[in-house]
C-alpha cells in the first residue's frame, strides 16, 4: 500500500504519541480522569478512522486499476494475427 506524505504520517503519530502521554500523566496524578480518558477515546478514534479510510482509498485506487485494464491483452494474445491464413 503506498503511503501518501510519509512525513504527514509521522507527524500524525508523533501528536498522537503526545496526547497519549499526557493522558497518562493525567490520569497517573489522579486528577481530570475524564479528561484523559475521553483524549484515549479521541485518540483511538482518530486512528481507525484514518487506518479506515486508508483501506478503502487503496480498495477504491485497485478496483479503479482493474476497470482501467479490464480489456487489456498482453503477450501472445496481443501477437496473434487475426487475418485469415491461405
Amino acid at each position: 500500500m503506498e503511503l501518501p506524505g510519509l512525513r504527514t504520517w509521522i507527524v500524525f503519530y508523533l501528536i498522537s504519541f503526545v496526547v497519549l502521554l499526557w493522558a497518562a500523566f493525567l490520569s497517573s496524578q489522579g486528577v481530570m480522569l475524564w479528561v484523559s480518558l475521553l483524549l484515549v477515546i479521541i485518540i483511538i478514534g482518530l486512528n481507525f478512522m484514518t487506518v479506515l479510510n486508508q483501506i478503502k482509498a487503496h480498495a477504491a485506487r485497485k478496483e479503479f486499476q482493474r476497470n482501467l485494464t479490464r480489456d487489456f491483452v498482453r503477450g501472445e494474445e496481443q501477437e496473434k494475427d487475426d487475418r485469415q491464413s491461405h
